[in-house]
């Protein structure tokens, strides 16, 4: 019982690194579901423990590769002599076309003890799902396994009515469903690899390093597409969290100051005892925000996110325009209005449509900052506060530096978010520790700094 509390804390504690919240009545409650459901069945413990202890379908893409650690399928490699390649891709077939998981997951097992391994040292790492993963090469069964389905179906389906529609349609529902299950052979090839992994170098460690994090701690340079469509749609969600939190910060302000004089002229009343202080009354205006973001290469994600989090956020501000750039500035106040159906879109949209570059396709921060001043400096006022988003890479040209001056003279505030880490600003052609010394510049990596970020200095 005692190692078994000890892969619950342990759970805890890595969920809790990958940023899960989980408090100690969770974690007992975790501790009744075990006792409640038993080690005998592994699945139904695995939801177990998730109803217990998550909060949202969103955590589970960390939580199943982190119970598969601390609760794994078997200890040591599978029984007996490992298979020949040919072998193993004979019966994955036969496995995928069947659907057969049971026999989907020893194969797994098989394939990272035989083809992953590498290393011969005892302290060595030991094994590779991307090294099994190229050697077994299950993407290329795709035709085989539908043959062999097909076989099982007697010959295929069709409508009857001679045009192939039917047929076509059913080929590609099943294309669909053979992909779906290799997909899921190849996360077992992973979870069978971390396993034997952890079984070297330890539990905890694999946990930390070793299990993808969920999508708002991925850095936006290094996200990829699912994370990055998983992202916008979480725009929604998140975007109501930080309209209250704008909301309270206005309701706040708004209460004003003590007015010291009539307060003092109010406690006479009370024989000069200031029982009720008197506030300064404030009316609040709703400020406007304007965003130049930078739209090129890997830093486009970062700016897509912000531009739409921040129109989601529309209600929370008078006026806001938005301005792309790559080498030229153009306004896509419009496009990320039309664009609200469809998010996935509007990377596209925005390349598409605007004016973002001029005869070379490479970011230049000193052409597009100073046509901004130049073009749309009415843009620019008391009320307004400006986000420059980008990584201030210059490609070693001009940064303007006086165009930035000239918006920080007129603006409200200027934010500079750069989705770089601190340690990079001002290697090779980052202009960034320049810009820096003119306006407030902060590390904006991840989705959830930056909804920390935003919740902090959008102005109320």
């Amino acid at each position: 019982m005692t190692e078994v509390a000890e892969r619950i804390t342990g759970l805890v504690g890595a969920l809790r690194a990958h940023g899960v919240r989980i408090g100690t009545g969770e974690t007992v409650d975790a501790a009744r579901a075990v006792e409640a459901l038993g080690l005998a069945d592994r699945e139904l413990l695995r939801e177990g423990l998730a109803a217990t202890l998550l909060h949202g379908p969103g955590q589970r893409a960390v939580f199943d590769p982190v119970f598969d650690l601390y609760f794994p399928r078997a200890v040591g490699g599978p029984d007996g002599a490992g298979a020949g390649r040919d072998e193993l891709r004979d019966r994955l077939a036969r496995a995928l076309a069947a659907g057969d998981q049971a026999m989907m997951a020893r194969l797994a097992a098989e394939a990272v003890d035989g083809m992953g391994g590498y290393g011969s040292s005892p302290g060595s790492d030991g094994f590779s799902a991307y090294q099994t993963l190229e050697r077994l090469r299950p993407q290329t069964l795709l035709a085989r396994v539908r043959s062999d389905v097909r076989g099982r179906d007697g010959g295929g389906s069709g409508n009857g009515n001679g045009n192939g529609n039917g047929t076509d349609f059913a080929d590609r529902l099943l294309d669909d469903e053979i992909r779906r299950r290799i997909e899921q052979f190849r996360r077992m090839v992973g979870a069978e690899a971390r396993r034997r992994v952890a079984e070297r170098r330890g539990r905890d460690e694999i946990a930390r390093r070793g299990v993808v994090p969920t999508a708002d701690r991925v850095d936006f340079l290094f996200a990829g597409r699912d994370q990055l469509a998983e992202l916008r749609r979480a725009v929604s969600p998140l975007a109501r969290k930080l309209a209250t939190r704008l909301a309270a910060r206005r309701r706040r302000a708004a209460r004003g100051t003590v007015d010291l004089r009539r307060t003092l002229r109010s406690s006479l009343s009370t024989g000069g005892v200031p029982m009720r202080p008197v506030l300064r009354r404030r009316r609040p205006v709703r400020p406007e925000l304007v965003l130049l973001c930078d739209v090129s290469g890997s830093v486009s994600g970062f700016s897509d996110f912000t531009m739409l989090l921040v129109q989601a956020l529309h209600d929370q501000f008078s006026k806001i325009r938005v301005f792309a750039f790559v080498n030229r500035l153009d306004e896509v106040t419009g496009l990320l209005e039309r664009g609200r159906a469809d998010p996935d879109g509007l990377s596209a949209r925005i390349r598409a449509e605007a004016t973002l570059t001029g005869w070379h396709g490479s970011s230049d921060y000193g052409v597009a900052l100073g046509e901004f001043a130049e073009r749309y400096g009415d843009a620019v006022g008391p009320r307004t506060t400006v986000f420059v988003l980008g990584d201030a890479r210059t490609n070693m040209s001009d940064p303007n530096l006086a165009a930035v001056r000239e918006v920080a003279r007129r603006a409200r505030r200027v934010y500079w978010l750069n989705p770089e880490p601190r340690g990079q600003w001002g290697t090779g052609d980052s202009a960034a520790p320049a810009y820096a010394d003119l306006v407030e510049m902060h590390e904006c990596r991840t989705a959830r700094q930056l909804s920390a970020l935003i919740a902090r200095l959008l102005p109320v």
